[in-house]
């Protein structure tokens, strides 16, 4: 496509001839960078008929970053896949187009997505009463209760061949995410709160209680508010209508979404959360090994948070309340686990 003008008087937008073939007949007319990532560029295209895409873009692939951030844009199709066989709203996916070699170029990794209609729940929170926040966290809990119906091959990360990231069972594949992200920690620079062996430890120490996942559930792992999509329902409130960016979702403990779920807090306590996962999968365990596998995920995503400030390159600011945030938060998961594993002996 190049730069014209079309019958309606639109000014078209030139683009790739490979998206364009994705996308059909129709020309973009408007171009937008979408707000909001920190690692794949988005844009939302309008298009001559009216339709809007999103157009997802990872990075080059020689760029920085955390060994699970390879190929998420792939892991992102899968999920939506996965999510809406199992009755969760989610973009649909247009086209996927991986990564090929041609000469010693590689093109880069994008994703083609319809565009879900909406904001996010972080950028109405403010205009949220209290009832019907509580409606909405049920309609959440339900909806990572019907994402984790979704069941995997195996566990782990499913976006690499590389078996660094998965595992026969959960055990072992916890461990190798975990050993991944104290390798980034070295590649990268980062000082660790803790001693790196202690945290290496963590999934030998508490190989029983990791042992009791028993099915690869399909975790969102970052269906936090900013990825949560309202509208107004007919009744004029606003609704959750379903979720976006399942790139870094995992085959794992379905107990793990409740840590991306409040990243910053402990979803477990939120009654009306429980309530509506419960309303679609009454069993959901917290007992102390619950607990203690809660507290090894927050570790872990503590970890990954802190870490990716520097391939990331985010400001001096956001970098030092990661930094301090991520340190206190490890120190008060590792004195649960401590105290957890105390009360087992």
């Amino acid at each position: 496509m190049t730069g014209m003008t079309g019958s309606t008087g639109e000014q078209h937008v030139p683009v790739d001839p490979r998206l364009a073939a994705a996308i059909g007949p129709e020309a973009v007319v408007k171009a937008t960078v979408m707000p909001g990532g920190f690692y794949n560029d988005t844009r939302l295209l309008e298009l001559t008929d009216g339709r809007r895409l999103a157009w997802k873009r990872a990075p080059a692939m020689d760029a920085p970053a955390l060994t699970h951030e390879r190929g998420l844009l792939g892991t992102e199709r899968l999920f939506n896949g996965l999510a809406a066989a199992a009755g969760v709203r989610v973009p649909k996916v247009v086209h996927h187009h991986t990564p090929a070699h041609h000469g010693a170029a590689r093109e880069g990794e994008w994703l083609l997505l319809e565009f879900l209609e909406g904001t996010t729940w972080d950028s109405e929170r403010d205009r949220i009463d209290p009832a019907r926040r509580s409606a909405l966290r049920r309609r959440l809990g339900e909806t990572a209760a019907r994402i984790a119906t979704a069941t995997g091959p195996e566990f782990g990360y499913p976006q690499t061949t590389d078996p660094v990231l998965r595992g026969p069972d959960w055990p072992t594949a916890f461990s190798r995410m975990l050993a991944a992200v104290l390798a980034d920690a070295v590649r990268y620079g980062v000082p660790l709160p803790v001693p790196e062996p202690e945290l290496a430890a963590l999934p030998d120490r508490f190989a029983t209680e990791l042992a009791e996942v028993r099915r690869p559930a399909l975790v969102h792992f970052d269906a936090w508010e900013g990825n949560v999509i309202l509208a107004p329902a007919a009744h004029g409130h606003l609704d959750l209508v379903g979720v976006i960016d399942g790139e870094r979702s995992f085959f794992g403990d379905p107990l793990a979404e409740l840590v991306g779920l409040d990243p910053l807090g402990t979803a477990e306590h939120d009654a009306d959360l429980l309530a509506g996962y419960r309303s679609v999968t009454p069993d959901l365990p917290l007992h102390a090994a619950a607990q203690a596998r809660l507290a090894l995920y927050r570790v872990y995503l503590a970890l990954i948070m802190r870490i990716e400030a520097v391939p990331r390159r985010y400001d001096p600011d956001r970098t030092h309340w990661l930094t301090t945030w991520s340190a206190t938060r490890i120190t008060e998961q590792l004195a649960l686990l401590e105290r957890l594993s105390t009360g087992r002996a």
